[in-house]
């Protein structure tokens, strides 16, 4: 058992790693699409990955699944919270600026779910769980903290912020439950497929038709294969041995990806609060860790 937990905080570990790769990406090819296109087309993209993903593996994954019919009512609910945190997420950023929207959206993540998860499941995280990821939440904040970004607090966009936060940590539950009727590759394809068909409509109703250029088109894939498409089955891959509560605040790796790409690709040089916040993300990371593999041991 402590060999498969080991196994799953790897996993959603890389996924953090994947994910921390998004801001490299667009700094050296910044995309003209619309926030709201960049979110709905990388669920578009990661959708066709999975698709192309199924094809190759035909025999053994839709064998599979005609064995074992897919949790339906999970997959509706994940695929919604997806979709939802891609335009809420996007939305909410605009409205309070990166460093404070990003700082709402990541650090409730966690907390959201840590609740989710002791109300639907009645698994309660334990209270080492949440000393941890309230460190890891701090570090956050001034890991992401710019004294020189103009944030405007809007209400709405904190609110939007929030939203994104719940609907990631609804996401993972519902994922929590798809994975244990379904391999990881057949349920996240299936919820990946119906999040990009649901986000499809309200990105042409908030910004209007997509305007894609030829230079987008390589971030956009990247985006979409790697940094959504693989990311998301790492992730799904390790909830199968972790609780979603703690696949949701092990991704608070993302920011310390990040921040080690600027430095070593971008060459930016974060300040001593962005240092120290590293660190403590680190460092309630560790704790993460230590406190599930605990928890299995007792």
């Amino acid at each position: 058992m402590e060999h498969k937990r080991t196994t799953g905080i790897i996993l959603i570990l890389a996924a953090a790693m994947l994910w921390g790769t998004t801001g490299t990406a667009q700094t050296f090819a910044p995309l003209g699409l619309s926030s709201y296109w960049v979110g709905t087309g990388r669920l578009v993209v990661a959708g066709i990955f999975f698709l192309i993903l199924l094809t190759v593996r035909d025999i053994n994954c839709l064998r599979w699944s005609r064995l074992q019919p897919l949790p339906w009512a999970a997959i509706a609910w994940g695929a919604a919270g997806m979709a939802v945190y891609n335009l809420a997420f996007f939305a909410g950023v605009r409205a309070t600026g990166v460093a404070v929207g990003t700082a709402v959206a990541l650090g409730s993540g966690p907390l959201w779910a840590g609740l989710l998860q002791a109300l639907i499941t009645r698994q309660k995280p334990r209270g080492i769980w949440w000393v941890a990821v309230s460190i890891a939440v701090v570090g956050l904040v001034l890991t992401t903290f710019n004294p020189d970004e103009d944030a405007s607090l809007s209400v709405t966009g904190l609110i939007l912020c929030l939203l994104s936060g719940l609907s990631y940590a609804c996401y993972a539950l519902a994922t929590k439950h798809i994975v244990a009727h379904s391999t990881p590759a057949v349920g996240t394809a299936t919820v990946f497929t119906l999040a990009a068909l649901l986000a499809l409509p309200f990105a042409f109703l908030l910004a209007g038709q997509p305007q894609l250029h030829v230079a987008d088109l390589g971030v956009m894939v990247w985006l979409g294969v790697v940094a959504t498409g693989v990311a998301y089955l790492l992730f799904s891959s390790g909830l199968r041995h972790v609780s979603s509560a703690t696949g949701v605040a092990l991704a608070l790796a993302e920011p310390v990806t990040a921040v080690a790409l600027a430095i070593l690709i971008v060459g930016e040089r974060p300040g001593m609060t962005g240092l120290l916040g590293v660190g403590l993300i680190l460092g309630g990371l560790a704790l993460l860790i230590r406190s599930e593999l605990l928890t299995v041991r007792n």
